[in-house]
C-alpha cells in the first residue's frame, strides 16, 4: 500500500514536515509495511521555504534587512543552486509574524525588506525568483520592495515618500532610472493563494487591511491611496494591472511584481507541488492524507488541501484531510475532491493545549484512520 502524506503546516504549532512525520508514525502503527511518501506542502505563505528546501535539499540563506516598521530583522530565503532558483518568503521580512497586535499598522508598514531579499538573490546569481507572498503585514502596493530595488517615489516637492501605503496618496512622480538592470534577466513567479484585485471592495485594503491593523476609515484611505498609486504606475508603464487577478495579494505586492518585474502568477500550492515532486509521488498511490490548521470554506480560495486534491484527482487517488479544527463551510470541499475530513481534538481543549499536543493528536487520528480504512476494506 502506498500513501502520500502532503500536509501544510499547522500555524503556531508544527511545520509541514513535523505534521507529516506525526501522521506517518500513526499510520505505521497499523500499517508497518506501507510505503509512506512524505511530501511537505505549503501554499505560498509561511512555511513555503522550509517545505521546498526539505524536499529539494536546498540551502537556507539569511540576511539582515528592514522589517515591516523599519527595524532590522534577520530574514531567510531559500537557494536551489543547481537551478539558480531563489525562493523569497515575504513573511520573513515583511510579515505579520514579526509584529505584535499593537504594532500592526497598515498605513506605515513597508515591503522594503522583501526588496532587500530580492537584491540578495540577484547577488547570488539567481535566474529564477519565486515570490511566496502570503502572510504580509503590509499595504504599500509593493512600493517599498521596488524602492529597495532602485525605483524612486517622490511627492510634489520632489522628496522621497515616507514608507507605507498611506504615503502613496502624496505620490507625484515615479523614476525608474535606478531600477536594478539585473531584474530584466530574471524570471519571477508569484506564489500566492488569493486572486483579489488591487483596489475596490474586494481589493487589498478592504479584504486584508483590517487584519493588518486598519480600521474602517483607514481602509478607505488606504484603498484611495493604492488607486492613486495605480494611476501613476499606469502612466509610467503604459498599462494598468490593478484589476489583474492576484494584484491585491499581500497588500498589493502582487501588483508590483506583475507590473514592474513581469512576474507570472501561479497558485502557491502549484509552485510548491512542482518543486517538491508531488505529482510523481502520487503515481500508483492508494491514498493521500493532507491537512492544515483550520479547514473551512476559505480553503476553497487556493489553500493546500484543495491544491493537493486537484493533483490527486488526476490520478484517481482518494484524499482525506486531518485538520486542527473544522470550520464553517468545510463540507463544501467534498465537492472538490476531498473525500473525508476529521478534526484532531479528542475532547474539549483550549487552542494552546491543542497546539502543544498536536503531534500526539495527529498520531492518534492517523492511527484511527488506518483502522477505519482496514474495516471498510473488508
Amino acid at each position: 500500500m502506498k500513501i502520500v502524506i502532503a500536509p501544510d503546516s499547522f500555524k503556531d504549532s508544527l511545520s509541514a514536515q513535523a505534521v507529516a512525520q506525526s501522521i506517518a508514525t500513526g499510520l505505521s502503527e497499523v500499517w508497518p509495511q506501507a510505503r509512506l511518501c512524505i511530501c511537505p506542502m505549503a501554499d505560498g505563505g509561511e512555511g513555503t521555504i522550509e517545505s521546498v528546501l526539505q524536499a529539494c535539499n536546498g540551502q537556507l540563506m539569511s540576511a539582515r534587512v528592514s522589517g515591516p516598521l523599519g527595524e532590522p530583522v534577520v530574514a531567510h530565503w531559500g537557494w536551489l543552486a543547481e537551478s539558480r532558483t531563489a525562493i523569497i518568503e515575504m513573511a520573513t521580512a515583511s510579515g505579520l509574524q514579526l509584529l505584535s497586535l499593537t504594532q500592526r499598522d497598515a498605513r506605515i508598514t513597508s515591503t522594503y525588506g522583501t526588496g532587500q531579499l530580492i537584491a540578495q538573490a540577484l547577488d547570488a546569481g539567481a535566474q529564477r525568483v519565486i515570490l511566496a507572498i502570503g502572510g504580509s503585514a503590509t499595504n504599500d502596493g509593493g512600493s517599498g520592495m521596488l524602492a529597495a530595488l532602485g525605483v524612486a517615489f517622490v511627492d510634489q516637492a520632489g522628496q522621497p515618500l515616507a514608507p507605507g501605503g498611506l504615503a502613496l496618496a502624496q505620490l507625484a512622480g515615479i523614476d525608474l532610472s535606478g531600477l536594478d538592470p539585473r531584474l530584466a534577466e530574471v524570471r519571477f513567479e508569484i506564489a500566492a493563494d488569493v486572486d483579489n484585485p488591487l483596489c475596490g471592495p474586494h481589493g487589498a485594503s478592504h479584504t486584508f487591511g483590517p487584519q493588518k491593523g486598519a480600521d474602517a476609515e483607514q481602509v478607505l484611505a488606504l484603498d484611495a491611496a493604492l488607486g492613486h498609486y495605480a494611476d501613476h504606475c499606469a502612466q509610467v508603464l503604459g498599462r494598468d494591472l490593478r484589476d489583474s487577478p492576484g494584484s491585491g495579494a499581500a497588500g498589493g505586492m502582487g501588483f508590483a511584481a506583475k507590473a514592474f518585474l513581469q512576474a507570472s502568477f501561479r497558485p502557491g500550492v502549484e509552485v510548491v507541488a512542482e518543486l517538491t515532486g508531488l505529482e510523481q509521488a502520487l503515481q500508483g498511490a492508494d491514498l493521500v492524507i493532507t491537512g492544515e490548521g483550520r479547514f473551512d470554506a476559505q480553503t476553497l480560495r487556493g489553500k493546500t488541501p484543495l491544491g493537493v486534491a486537484r493533483f490527486a484527482a488526476r490520478h484517481n487517488v482518494p484524499v482525506i484531510v486531518l485538520a486542527g479544527t473544522l470550520g464553517e463551510g468545510y463540507e463544501q470541499l467534498y465537492a472538490h475532491g476531498i473525500h473525508a475530513a476529521f478534526a484532531l481534538a479528542s475532547g474539549p481543549m483550549s487552542l494552546d493545549e491543542a497546539c502543544r499536543n498536536a503531534p500526539g493528536l495527529l498520531h492518534d487520528r492517523a492511527r484511527d484512520l488506518a483502522l477505519l480504512w482496514n474495516l471498510a476494506s473488508r
